[in-house]
């Protein structure tokens, strides 16, 4: 995972012009790279005339045509006519991804676990999910995983090809107990995914977070953008940070675990063995207990959100807690990083939202200016997808590495 992730171009997962050819390079390994540049321009924007690509990559005509015909002939785009022709002349024919390639895109949550056929060109073909029981290891979550993935494969066409599966795995879960558990993907659960998926390329995996915020990166609110925060939470807080158009990783992929952030050390306990970490102050819990509600609830935030949106008292100030301790952790980040944008998904998504004015505040306050005054605070777009998106995109790399080196069919 962390070389495909690595290699990620900047702008969108989609570069402006095709990288500079490797010095040394053989017109081959040029071609590749520029069938690679075409093919990842159209799976992100979608159809696209050749006469847009050799704008858009600064290749030009002949070899816009070529490599589309090359991509044609391999399976992996269409050409056809524009549907409208607006000026007199020959038309510039339309490049389109086909859905028949497709990526296996997976997702460990804490309360349920997902499946998605996601197409080249980033549509959602097929997507089932099933509960997590309380307490349940992302080992035991291979089994039904795989099991759904099963009942896709029976639906797929024959020709359909998979380029690769991916897993986000959430980096917190509950026990039955309520107490939270810190795991996501370790050796263990990879080899666990291998085995189970060993007709076809290896499992990638990462951390939900970090795979949620490439997904917002490449298809959501931060497209385009390449330096930015992505902030999610649930049962605990953890964070995509994309630098360059490249996600920070760290030492064994395990950076981003900005909840364990100390911001308050004469705070509560926190699973981790600390204390006043951030995510006592922002998480789920939290909110429930500033509103009185048992944490246990399985829908105890949405209904604080809601009741304080109708203007109950009691939960519009445990919004406000929570949103101020928010924008704290926020402008400690923002100091650090200085990103163009930070985005709330999860269910910091709806407090971000709740509390939007509590947070900037708080940034405005907290935050350098040379860093607060271009910052983008911005609710995540692709809601409870983005974790399924960003793992085709992750499965998708290889192909759009080499466009040649397809796969085999599934």
């Amino acid at each position: 995972m962390h070389r495909l992730l690595s290699g990620l171009h900047r702008g969108g997962g989609v570069p402006s012009v095709p990288a500079p050819p490797v010095s040394g390079a053989s017109q081959e390994e040029i071609r590749r790279q520029n069938l690679g540049a075409v093919l990842r321009y159209v799976h992100v924007h979608g159809p696209t005339s050749r006469a847009e690509l050799t704008a858009r990559l600064g290749l030009n005509r002949s070899t816009i045509g070529a490599l589309a015909a090359d991509l044609a002939a391999a399976g992996l785009v269409t050409e056809e006519p524009p549907a409208t022709v607006r000026r007199a002349g020959r038309p510039s024919l339309v490049v389109s991804p086909r859905t028949r390639v497709y990526a296996q895109a997976l997702s460990i949550e804490p309360d349920r676990l997902r499946a998605a056929r996601i197409g080249l060109g980033g549509r959602i073909l097929d997507l089932r999910e099933t509960d997590r029981d309380a307490g349940a290891s992302a080992l035991d979550a291979v089994a039904p995983l795989a099991a759904l993935t099963e009942e896709m494969t029976r639906a797929v066409e024959p020709d359909a090809v998979r380029a690769g599966v991916a897993v986000a795995v959430t980096d917190t879960s509950r026990d039955r107990d309520g107490r939270v558990r810190i795991g996501g993907p370790d050796e263990a659960l990879r080899a666990a995914l291998d085995a189970a998926f060993a007709a076809g390329p290896a499992v990638l995996a990462g951390d939900l977070a970090d795979i949620a915020g490439l997904a917002e990166h490449v298809r959501g609110v931060a497209a385009g953008v390449d330096d930015l925060v992505y902030l999610h939470g649930g049962a605990g807080v953890s964070a995509g940070i994309i630098i360059g158009g490249r996600l920070v990783m760290g030492h064994g992929g395990r950076s981003g675990k900005v909840g364990h952030m100390v911001v308050n050390p004469g705070g509560l306990p926190c699973e981790c063995g600390s204390r006043g970490c951030w995510q006592t102050e922002i998480g789920e819990a939290a909110l429930l207990r500033h509103a009185g509600r048992d944490p246990g609830s399985p829908d105890g935030v949405r209904e604080v959100l809601c009741a304080a949106a109708a203007g109950d008292p009691v939960a519009r100030a445990a919004v406000e807690r929570v949103a101020d301790w928010l924008g704290f952790g926020v402008a400690n980040l923002v100091n650090v990083v200085n990103p163009d944008t930070v985005v709330f998904g999860g269910s910091l998504r709806d407090v971000y939202t709740a509390g939007a004015d509590t947070v900037r505040r708080r940034l405005d306050e907290l935050a350098l200016p040379v860093s607060r005054e271009h910052v983008q605070l911005r609710p995540a777009a692709l809601g409870r997808d983005a974790a399924l998106i960003g793992a085709a995109e992750l499965a998708f790399a290889h192909l759009l590495a080499d466009p040649l080196n397809v796969g085999n069919p599934a």
